[in-house]
């Protein structure tokens, strides 16, 4: 008996149609890949979204040539400008001997609203009246050194007043309506403080002594330095 072999060369056949089917398939794809167009992204990788217009803000140029007209300006020192030189100022004693009052920024000389500062300077000896406001009132001792005094003003008059050493580089504030008064003890140097107020301009009451009632203190109203800016009103009598 004759066994028939099986031919050896037409098993191959259907593997390399298949081959040959797949390859070209993928020359096809390939071509189109090269000839379709690609879509750009609205929003490429890495890149922020656009920013909107209303947000944008302008280009803004700070020149040096207009910063520096304007400092110059600044820094001429008028009356009304932003930056004032203090050894420049108006600077009087207001009639009493060894003092010297500056109004650095007030609110009839310069239209402050909440707060006055002064400069003060007190020579050897002296003081302040005895005095009340309704406004809070905070000092700096700058130089030297001296002595607050401080009555009740709970009580029907001042009364006998707390004695309060106060020195260089200390500060101290008066309760509102509190008497008080400031005076230099020390017998050698000056007493320099810088004074800041609240409710400008200042209503001050002056009492002649430590045991006059309060009700008999004389308002002084506008204080010394303030009379130049609003002179006193007159009697209409």
């Amino acid at each position: 008996m004759v066994r028939r072999r099986p031919a050896t060369g037409a098993a191959p056949r259907p593997h390399l149609a298949a081959v040959g089917r797949g390859l070209l398939l993928a020359s096809v794809f390939a071509a189109a890949a090269f000839s379709l167009p690609v879509a750009e992204s609205s929003c490429p990788r890495g890149a922020p979204p656009p920013f909107p217009d209303f947000l944008k803000l302008p280009n803004l140029s700070l020149g040096l040539s207009s910063r520096s007209q304007c400092t110059d300006d600044i820094l001429m020192y008028p009356d009304n400008s932003l930056v004032r030189d203090i050894s420049r100022m108006q600077q009087s004693n207001y009639g009493r001997e060894g003092f010297s009052h500056i109004t650095v920024t007030g609110a009839l000389a310069h239209g402050t609203k909440e707060v006055e500062v002064w400069l003060q300077t007190f020579g050897p000896g002296q003081r302040t009246p005895i005095h009340r406001h309704s406004c809070e009132e905070v000092f700096i001792v700058l130089k030297g050194k001296g002595t607050l005094l401080l009555g009740s003003s709970s009580l029907k008059y001042p009364g006998q007043p707390q004695e309060v050493p106060v020195f260089q580089n200390t500060t101290f504030l008066i309760p509102v309506n509190d008497p008080h008064q400031v005076w230099n003890s020390n017998e050698h140097e000056d007493l320099q403080v810088l004074v800041i107020i609240s409710r400008p301009p200042v209503k001050i009451f002056i009492y002649d002594d430590w045991s006059m009632p309060h009700t008999a203190a004389k308002l002084k109203f506008p204080y010394f330095w303030d009379e130049d800016c609003l002179p006193a009103p007159k009697d209409e009598l």
